[in-house]
Protein backbone atom coordinates (compact mmCIF):
# COMPACT_ATOMS: atom_id res chain seq x y z
CA UNK A 1 0.00 0.00 0.00
CA UNK A 2 1.98 2.96 -1.32
CA UNK A 3 0.74 6.57 -1.15
CA UNK A 4 2.13 9.47 -3.19
CA UNK A 5 2.57 12.63 -1.06
CA UNK A 6 3.56 14.90 -3.98
CA UNK A 7 0.35 16.99 -3.53
CA UNK A 8 1.47 17.98 0.00
CA UNK A 9 4.52 19.73 -1.45
CA UNK A 10 6.50 19.41 1.81
CA UNK A 11 4.82 22.57 3.10
CA UNK A 12 4.26 22.35 6.85
CA UNK A 13 0.54 22.59 7.63
CA UNK A 14 -0.76 21.17 4.33
CA UNK A 15 -3.11 18.19 4.61
CA UNK A 16 -4.49 15.52 2.31
CA UNK A 17 -7.32 13.06 3.00
CA UNK A 18 -7.46 9.76 1.13
CA UNK A 19 -10.01 6.95 1.19
CA UNK A 20 -9.06 3.55 -0.17
CA UNK A 21 -10.40 0.03 -0.26
CA UNK A 22 -7.73 -2.63 -0.31
CA UNK A 23 -7.43 -6.37 0.08
CA UNK A 24 -5.75 -7.66 3.22
CA UNK A 25 -2.34 -9.20 2.55
CA UNK A 26 -1.08 -12.43 4.11
CA UNK A 27 0.23 -12.24 7.67
CA UNK A 28 -2.36 -10.11 9.48
CA UNK A 29 -2.92 -12.82 12.09
CA UNK A 30 -2.24 -14.30 15.50
CA UNK A 31 -2.57 -17.94 16.56
CA UNK A 32 -6.39 -18.03 16.87
CA UNK A 33 -7.49 -14.91 14.96
CA UNK A 34 -6.78 -13.31 11.60
CA UNK A 35 -7.86 -10.89 8.92
CA UNK A 36 -8.12 -13.46 6.13
CA UNK A 37 -5.96 -12.80 3.10
CA UNK A 38 -7.97 -11.04 0.39
CA UNK A 39 -10.59 -9.67 2.81
CA UNK A 40 -11.70 -6.11 1.92
CA UNK A 41 -10.27 -3.44 4.24
CA UNK A 42 -11.74 0.08 4.32
CA UNK A 43 -9.01 2.66 4.87
CA UNK A 44 -9.38 6.36 5.69
CA UNK A 45 -6.08 8.29 5.70
CA UNK A 46 -5.12 11.78 6.76
CA UNK A 47 -1.67 12.94 5.63
CA UNK A 48 -0.31 16.06 7.31
CA UNK A 49 2.93 17.73 6.31
CA UNK A 50 5.04 18.76 9.33
CA UNK A 51 8.55 20.20 9.64
CA UNK A 52 10.35 16.83 9.71
CA UNK A 53 8.11 14.70 7.50
CA UNK A 54 4.55 13.52 6.94
CA UNK A 55 2.29 12.48 9.80
CA UNK A 56 -0.04 9.69 8.66
CA UNK A 57 -3.21 8.94 10.61
CA UNK A 58 -5.14 5.84 9.49
CA UNK A 59 -8.53 4.46 10.39
CA UNK A 60 -9.24 0.93 9.20
CA UNK A 61 -12.15 -1.47 9.40
CA UNK A 62 -12.05 -5.12 8.39
CA UNK A 63 -13.66 -8.48 9.06
CA UNK A 64 -11.81 -10.96 11.25
CA UNK A 65 -12.21 -14.70 11.62
CA UNK A 66 -11.19 -16.61 14.71
CA UNK A 67 -11.62 -19.70 16.84
CA UNK A 68 -13.04 -19.29 20.33
CA UNK A 69 -10.22 -19.72 22.83
CA UNK A 70 -12.52 -21.72 25.12
CA UNK A 71 -14.64 -23.96 22.87
CA UNK A 72 -12.94 -23.65 19.43
CA UNK A 73 -16.17 -22.57 17.69
CA UNK A 74 -15.63 -20.38 14.59
CA UNK A 75 -16.15 -16.63 15.09
CA UNK A 76 -16.62 -13.84 12.56
CA UNK A 77 -16.45 -10.25 13.78
CA UNK A 78 -15.50 -6.73 12.69
CA UNK A 79 -12.48 -4.78 13.87
CA UNK A 80 -11.83 -1.02 13.89
CA UNK A 81 -8.19 0.10 14.09
CA UNK A 82 -6.61 3.54 14.50
CA UNK A 83 -2.93 4.11 13.78
CA UNK A 84 -0.59 7.08 13.52
CA UNK A 85 3.01 7.26 12.30
CA UNK A 86 5.49 9.97 11.36
CA UNK A 87 7.41 9.34 8.13
CA UNK A 88 10.60 11.44 7.99
CA UNK A 89 11.84 13.24 4.90
CA UNK A 90 15.43 12.20 5.67
CA UNK A 91 16.89 9.30 7.71
CA UNK A 92 17.69 10.19 11.32
CA UNK A 93 20.94 8.60 12.58
CA UNK A 94 19.69 8.99 16.17
CA UNK A 95 16.49 7.03 15.41
CA UNK A 96 17.07 4.24 12.90
CA UNK A 97 13.56 2.84 13.52
CA UNK A 98 11.85 5.99 12.20
CA UNK A 99 10.27 5.22 8.81
CA UNK A 100 11.45 7.37 5.92
CA UNK A 101 9.74 8.56 2.72
CA UNK A 102 11.09 7.14 -0.51
CA UNK A 103 11.08 10.37 -2.52
CA UNK A 104 7.41 11.38 -2.29
CA UNK A 105 6.18 7.84 -1.67
CA UNK A 106 5.14 6.26 1.64
CA UNK A 107 4.85 2.48 2.04
CA UNK A 108 2.02 2.07 4.57
CA UNK A 109 1.98 -1.75 4.68
CA UNK A 110 4.30 -2.20 7.72
CA UNK A 111 2.44 0.47 9.72
CA UNK A 112 -0.98 -0.99 8.87
CA UNK A 113 0.13 -4.58 9.57
CA UNK A 114 1.56 -3.65 12.99
CA UNK A 115 -1.57 -1.70 13.94
CA UNK A 116 -3.94 -4.50 12.90
CA UNK A 117 -1.96 -7.31 14.56
CA UNK A 118 -1.69 -5.34 17.82
CA UNK A 119 -5.46 -4.74 17.78
CA UNK A 120 -6.38 -8.43 17.34
CA UNK A 121 -7.64 -10.14 20.51
CA UNK A 122 -5.11 -12.57 22.01
CA UNK A 123 -7.82 -14.90 23.29
CA UNK A 124 -11.03 -14.42 21.27
CA UNK A 125 -14.24 -15.86 22.73
CA UNK A 126 -17.56 -16.58 21.03
CA UNK A 127 -19.38 -15.24 24.11
CA UNK A 128 -18.17 -13.83 27.42
CA UNK A 129 -20.19 -16.53 29.19
CA UNK A 130 -18.77 -19.40 27.09
CA UNK A 131 -18.04 -22.35 29.42
CA UNK A 132 -15.58 -24.07 27.08
CA UNK A 133 -15.20 -27.80 26.55
CA UNK A 134 -15.74 -30.73 28.91
CA UNK A 135 -12.36 -31.92 30.14
CA UNK A 136 -13.52 -35.56 30.07
CA UNK A 137 -15.42 -36.00 26.78
CA UNK A 138 -14.62 -32.79 24.86
CA UNK A 139 -18.20 -31.70 24.14
CA UNK A 140 -19.04 -28.00 24.18
CA UNK A 141 -20.48 -27.30 27.65
CA UNK A 142 -22.93 -24.69 26.32
CA UNK A 143 -24.57 -27.45 24.22
CA UNK A 144 -25.25 -29.91 27.09
CA UNK A 145 -27.30 -29.88 30.28
CA UNK A 146 -25.93 -27.80 33.16
CA UNK A 147 -25.59 -30.96 35.28
CA UNK A 148 -23.34 -32.68 32.67
CA UNK A 149 -20.75 -34.76 34.54
CA UNK A 150 -18.77 -37.97 34.41
CA UNK A 151 -18.03 -40.59 37.05
CA UNK A 152 -14.29 -40.29 37.38
CA UNK A 153 -12.52 -43.11 39.17
CA UNK A 154 -9.38 -42.26 41.05
CA UNK A 155 -6.61 -44.12 39.17
CA UNK A 156 -5.32 -45.52 42.45
CA UNK A 157 -8.59 -47.49 42.82
CA UNK A 158 -8.89 -48.53 39.15
CA UNK A 159 -7.58 -52.08 39.76
CA UNK A 160 -10.06 -52.62 42.59
CA UNK A 161 -12.92 -51.34 40.42
CA UNK A 162 -11.89 -53.75 37.67
CA UNK A 163 -12.01 -56.67 40.14
CA UNK A 164 -15.45 -55.60 41.31
CA UNK A 165 -16.72 -55.49 37.71
CA UNK A 166 -15.37 -59.05 37.13
CA UNK A 167 -17.05 -60.43 40.27
CA UNK A 168 -20.22 -58.46 41.06
CA UNK A 169 -21.19 -61.03 43.72
CA UNK A 170 -17.89 -60.44 45.42
CA UNK A 171 -19.11 -57.05 46.53
CA UNK A 172 -21.95 -58.69 48.47
CA UNK A 173 -19.48 -61.16 50.02
CA UNK A 174 -17.23 -58.28 50.94
CA UNK A 175 -20.14 -56.43 52.53
CA UNK A 176 -20.97 -59.53 54.60
CA UNK A 177 -17.39 -59.96 55.74
CA UNK A 178 -17.18 -56.27 56.67
CA UNK A 179 -20.33 -56.55 58.74
CA UNK A 180 -19.00 -59.67 60.48
CA UNK A 181 -15.67 -58.07 61.23
CA UNK A 182 -17.24 -54.91 62.58
CA UNK A 183 -19.55 -56.70 65.06
CA UNK A 184 -17.89 -57.30 68.44
CA UNK A 185 -16.84 -60.85 69.21
CA UNK A 186 -18.77 -62.48 72.07
CA UNK A 187 -16.77 -62.40 75.23
CA UNK A 188 -16.33 -65.82 76.89
CA UNK A 189 -17.83 -66.19 80.32
CA UNK A 190 -15.18 -66.86 82.82
CA UNK A 191 -16.34 -68.47 85.90
CA UNK A 192 -14.06 -68.84 88.84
Amino acid sequence: MVIDTHELGRRAGSMLEVQRDLLAPRGWQLELVQVPEGTPVELDLRLESVMDGVLVTASMSATITAECGRCLEPITDAIEVLASELFAYEPDPADEELPVLDGDLIDLEPMLRDAVVLALPLNPVCDDACRGLCAECGVRLDDVDPDHSHDVVDPRWAALSALQEQNPQGSATMEGSRAASSSPAPSPNREK
